[in-house]
Order: C-alpha cells, then sequence, then structure tokens
C-alpha cells in the first residue's frame, strides 16, 4: 500500500509514475536513431493493461490490507490515462515490422548466454531437429500400438494423446500425482539429491495468463528469503481480444504431457533448480551477476532428458516433442529475426510440424518477434553445452563417474555461463574422483 501511495503520487515528494514515464519517453522523440517499438508489442500490451488493473486489484482485495482502496482507484485512473497517451503519443512513432538491427539480435543472443553467431546456431538446431524427429518416428507406433490406434504417424498420436484433456480440479491432482510418482523415480535411480519438502504447484490467474501464457516456474526470492518457495504456475487459457473467441491452450493440460512437463518445471528441473540456490547459500555473484538463460533453461531440458527413459512411452514421446519444439525455437527464432521466414510461416510450422495448438504457436510467434528475441534459442544451446560438459566429464572418469553426483555439483555451481561451468567441472569435480 506505502508503494502504491508512491508510484502514485499521494504521498509527499513523489510524482505519478506514469507522469515520469511520459517525460521519460518524451525526451528522446527527437533523437536521430532512436527506434520506436513494435505496433504488434504496443498493442498487444494495451489489450493486457485492463487485465493486470484487474489482477492487482484482486490481489489487493485477497490480502487483508487496509487502505488500499484509494490510491487503487487513483492508479487506475491514472493507467487509463496513460494508455490514452500511448496511443496518441507513442503509436504514431512505432514501427511496422518487428526485426531488431543484426547487431542488436547478435547482442540479445551474448546476453542470453549464446556464444555462437545465429548461423551458427541454425545449422546446429536444423540438424538435431532432424535426429530428434527420427526418434519420435520410431516411438510413435509403439504408442499408437498400446492404445489400439490406426494412425502411426506422431502428429497423428500426438493429437490423440492431446485430445483426453484433464478438467478443473483433476488438473492439479494429476499434476501432483506425477511429481509424486517423479520424485520415487528420482530417488530410486540416484538421479540427484531431493529437498525433504514439497514442491508447490498452482494454477495462475487471468492477469498472471495474460502476463505469461505458458506453464512456468516463479522463482523464489534470491536475496533476502525468508522462506518464500518457488512455485511451479500452469496457466490454461489465452485470454482472448475483444469480440474474439479465447484460444485454448491445450498443450498442457493431458496426462502425457505432465510428465515431461513436471520434470522441466518442478523436480528436478527449475524448482529444484532454484531452491538449491537459496537453500545452499550460493553466492549472490553467481546468482544474480552469473544469470543467463543458456544455464537455467539448458539444466531443465537436460534433466527432461535425464528422466525420458523412466517415463511410460508416451510420456516418452511428448517429452520428445517437446525436445523438438526447443530445437525448432533454436533455428525459428534467429531465421525469423534475420527476415528469412515470416511470423506465419513460423505459426504455421509450429501447429503442422510440432503439433502446438494454436494458441501456443501465437505466443512463441510473439516470444521470438518482440517478447524476447533470442531467448527462445537458449533451451537447445544450453541444452546441448551442458550434454558435451557431461560427455568431458564422465569420459574422463570413465567407472568412476557418479551421475548423482555430477548433477549435485552442477546445481551448487549455480547459474554459471557454460564454459565457466565446465571449467569448474573439469578442475573441481573431476579431480576429485579420479
Amino acid at each position: 500500500v506505502a508503494r502504491l501511495r508512491k508510484y502514485t503520487g499521494m504521498e509527499s515528494g513523489y510524482e505519478p509514475l506514469t507522469e515520469i514515464a511520459k517525460q521519460r519517453s518524451s525526451e528522446r522523440f527527437d533523437v536521430p536513431g532512436i527506434r520506436g517499438p513494435y505496433k504488434g508489442e504496443l498493442e498487444r500490451d494495451l489489450e493486457n493493461s485492463t487485465r493486470f488493473i484487474g489482477g492487482i486489484r484482486q490481489l489487493l482485495a485477497g490480502s487483508n490490507l487496509s487502505g488500499w482502496q484509494e490510491p487503487m482507484e487513483l492508479f487506475e485512473k491514472q493507467i487509463l490515462e496513460y494508455d490514452a497517451w500511448l496511443k496518441n503519443e507513442i503509436m504514431k512513432r512505432a514501427r511496422d515490422n518487428h526485426r531488431l538491427p543484426a547487431e542488436l539480435y547478435a547482442y540479445n543472443l551474448r546476453q542470453f548466454g549464446v556464444d555462437i553467431t545465429p548461423r551458427q546456431m541454425i545449422d546446429k538446431a536444423q540438424s538435431a531437429y532432424m535426429e530428434i524427429r527420427n526418434e519420435m518416428h520410431a516411438i510413435a507406433p509403439l504408442v499408437a500400438e498400446q492404445y489400439g490406434w490406426d494412425e502411426k504417424d506422431y502428429k497423428s498420436v500426438i493429437r490423440r494423446l492431446r485430445s483426453n484433456q484433464l478438467v478443473g480440479e483433476e488438473i492439479l491432482t494429476h499434476y501432483a500425482n506425477t511429481l509424486n510418482a517423479l520424485e520415487k523415480i528420482i530417488r530410486r535411480e540416484n538421479v540427484v539429491t531431493l529437498p525433504d519438502r514439497d514442491a508447490v504447484i498452482r494454477l495462475a490467474s487471468e492477469a498472471e495468463t495474460a502476463r505469461v501464457p505458458a506453464p512456468h516456474l516463479q522463482p523464489p526470492r534470491l536475496i533476502g528469503n525468508t522462506g518464500e518457495p518457488a512455485e511451479f504456475v500452469l496457466p490454461l487459457n489465452m485470454p482472448a481480444k475483444e469480440g474474439e473467441e479465447a484460444l485454448k491452450f491445450d498443450d498442457f493440460t493431458f496426462a502425457a504431457m505432465a510428465w515431461t512437463l513436471t520434470v522441466h518445471e518442478a523436480r528436478p528441473g527449475h524448482e529444484l533448480q532454484f531452491s538449491s540456490i537459496v537453500e545452499n547459500g550460493v553466492s549472490t555473484a553467481r546468482v544474480l551477476f552469473a544469470f543467463n538463460s543458456v544455464n537455467v533453461e539448458g539444466w531443465a531440458l537436460y534433466a527432461e532428458a535425464e528422466m525420458k527413459p523412466y517415463l511410460p512411452m508416451d510420456g516418452q514421446l511428448i517429452s520428445l516433442q517437446s525436445r523438438l519444439l526447443r530445437a525448432a525455437r533454436a533455428f525459428l527464432d534467429p531465421l525469423l529475426n534475420l527476415g528469412e521466414i515470416t511470423p506465419q510461416d513460423v505459426k504455421q510450422f509450429l501447429m503442422n510440424e510440432v503439433v502446438i495448438s494454436e494458441a501456443a504457436a501465437n505466443s512463441e510467434r510473439d516470444r521470438y518477434s518482440f517478447l524476447a528475441p533470442g531467448q527462445a534459442t537458449s533451451y537447445f544451446y544450453g541444452y546441448s553445452r551442458l550434454l558435451e560438459t557431461r560427455a568431458k566429464a564422465e569420459l574422463a572418469l570413465g567407472d568412476k563417474f557418479d551421475r548423482k553426483a555430477f548433477h549435485d555439483f552442477v546445481l551448487a555451481q549455480g547459474l554459471l555461463p557454460p564454459q565457466m561451468l565446465r571449467s569448474s567441472v573439469m578442475q573441481e569435480f573431476v579431480p576429485r574422483f579420479q
């Protein structure tokens, strides 16, 4: 409430945040070479504005706090006025083309932890895509045989699996049961050390879904944490534009998907990754200053691959589909930003070849084009680099290689870039067992 009063300028010595934003933006209007925002991004933000206001109001109403109503009313009024200013002043300065200059896109890749060129990424990912797809061709008929289906190609089998949707409360129940089953496998197979507490899974609100319309982990506070856990958040619907029918995300609410998604976002993926950082006292330098998507997402995709052999056959097929998506991202994102493919082509490829829903394909397209150009490549690249490090350690140690010890060591390093992580493994982990 105190912060909201400051944001709105109700507190002495504070100016409304929206007025400051107008001033800072206006100062740049006549600066040569400054690029306006992408029109599609601006339109999306304006559409989501009222959803975000509603989400904030909902959180405050359920918080048992007092005194929030007056500053919230003023905040809402100021945001609506700011939206009108965006439409009048910024929209006319917006650009129609989403593409960044090549130098900025390459810079984005480096910031996410990718240390190769966009062209090298495309070549590396396309060959991996073909290998993953070949593996899917082999396993899809086995899944079809289990269910007694005539269609045996991977696209038809995935669509049949996805058609059996979980509904309502059974979604959370099924994911909780899946997590419990996975933890038993992890302990039985000595994959990695697990904490003696439950992971948190919950459904997203409408505002959260508008902000991040895909399953994700809400990390715990990394500095000054007083026991707040990480949360595996599962959005269910894509809020529709006014006058349009809502597009359903049905990619995450069927039984076979629960296996690999729980591995990725919960255990032994992100939830374990971030929890170990907080609970093991990893240094601030290794958590915040070294933070990079390649390490974060690479570990979670690597975790999927580690757990795949222990999953039921349909879970293995969906695990491969998830890996196929990550490889597709790693060449579609740079191709789109190099101008060699259109946003519509990206959407159609993902729907037709990777077999994801229209809602998910829209989200992926927006992600590559303006939400986070370059970030989607980090999953595949991080996974590839971690596999390389694992291979070097395993070859150096032979029969002395301990998988569980390796995984515990990697998590204890924090969020190091790939090359630094490899150096730590080869200089510290490997000598311990030689």
